[in-house]
């Protein structure tokens, strides 16, 4: 008896982590969300000595990914990194499987994301009412992509079509990079993507930028106006976040904020994000604060889909 005793306490005080970490992305490689897990990766194997082991689970705007992570041991070794669909898919999809307030804890936002309206490079549209236009001449034949059903970008285009009096039809994909050849090609009238997949290609001329669907035009990109410059009164934001299951230990989510804001705190990883086309969180806060906003969050995005209709089988 004494010895099981003496053995579980043992067990008990094992330093968290002392195996490999699981951080899950609800995309598909290449994406936004992707590309951030994996530039600060090494920063955080380094941190919490321990391999970290990124797994991309795309699928009904995160929902997949969210629900594979919600199920999850709340033990720290199993991480979801989202953007900010992750609190929007509830409001559209009466099956998310999840919910994101009841089921998660919020570690640290990483950066915020503004979306960006690009159509290919030779195309007609100079700006949003020449889009406006052609969408009310052709209809539902104009397209947008997005990186997803319930996605930011898919309630942007919503909230075009209601603002602009138009019926463009959306065309999801299961990621930003998933949607790029089809825009490229033209098959697609135009695309609301994140920043990090479509900033190379509007600087190399291989994509034509039309809007900034965020608050301010972006540094990188100083001609290029807003929604809200463009006469459509829309602004809203995604971002890069990370959560864990409810019931974590609060220990290991400070463990995990502090670890992904020395990742975070890297002039090089700065750099990356801002070129990139986003807006680093450096200081990043406590995980009750960023809990807080999320939720706060998650309140507001129902409501936008509520007004612009967005429900998904």
């Amino acid at each position: 008896m004494i010895g099981s005793v003496a053995t579980t306490s043992v067990a008990i005080a094992q330093p968290y982590p002392n195996k490999p970490i699981r951080i899950v992305i609800p995309n598909a490689p290449g994406g936004g969300t992707d590309v951030v897990a994996r530039m600060i990766s090494e920063s955080l194997q380094a941190d919490l000595g321990q391999s970290i082991l990124i797994e991309n689970k795309p699928g009904a705007g995160g929902a997949v990914a969210a629900a594979d992570v919600a199920k999850s041991p709340a033990d720290g070794y199993t991480l979801l990194m989202a953007a900010a669909g992750f609190v929007i898919a509830p409001a559209v999809l009466p099956k998310a499987g999840y919910d994101p307030v009841k089921d998660f804890v919020g570690v640290r936002q990483l950066a915020i994301v503004p979306l960006i309206i690009v159509t290919r490079s030779d195309s007609k549209l100079e700006n949003i009412n020449d889009l406006l236009e052609l969408a009310r001449k052709d209809g539902d034949k104009v397209t947008f992509a997005s990186f997803g059903n319930a996605t930011p970008a898919h309630l942007a285009g919503e909230a075009i079509n209601r603002l602009g009096k138009v019926k463009m039809t959306h065309i999801p994909y299961t990621g930003g990079m998933k949607a790029l050849p089809d825009i490229l090609s033209g098959n697609v009238t135009i695309g609301i993507l994140d920043a990090v997949s479509t900033l190379p290609l509007v600087q190399q001329g291989k994509l034509k930028a039309l809007a900034v669907t965020g608050p301010k035009r972006l540094p990188v990109l100083p001609n290029m106006p807003t929604l809200v410059e463009s006469g459509i009164a829309f602004d809203a934001v995604g971002w890069h976040a990370v959560f864990v299951p409810a019931g974590t230990p609060m220990p290991i989510v400070n463990r995990l904020n502090t670890a992904f804001t020395k990742a975070m705190d890297q002039p090089k990883v700065i750099e990356r994000i801002i070129n990139g086309g986003s807006i680093p969180i450096e200081k990043g806060g406590t995980p009750s604060q960023w809990t807080a906003q999320y939720e706060k969050e998650t309140k507001q995005w129902a409501e936008i889909a509520k007004a612009v209709n967005a429900k998904l089988e």
